[in-house]
């Protein structure tokens, strides 16, 4: 029998060979909501470009928002 793999708990089952991710991919790889991811996309916060109808995010898209975060100023409370 063969043993189950072990998977990455931020990526899922994610393909590595990947290019493009779903707006969903992108919101689950971020662990934010789908409607926080769309609206982020929409704003031009996070990369994305159009195939058809279809809007993609590409895979080098997600570590460079999250290091626009990590350099971004702390905003007051």
């Amino acid at each position: 029998m063969a043993e189950p793999r072990a998977v990455d708990s931020v990526q899922g089952s994610a393909d590595p060979s990947l290019v493009l991710l779903t707006v969903e991919e992108t919101a689950r790889r971020l662990r934010i909501g789908r409607t926080t991811c769309f609206r982020l996309v929409r704003a031009g916060e996070i990369e994305s470009v159009t195939v058809g109808r279809l809007r993609r995010v590409p895979v080098d898209a997600v570590p460079a928002y999250v290091a626009k975060l990590r350099h971004r100023p702390a905003e007051a409370a």
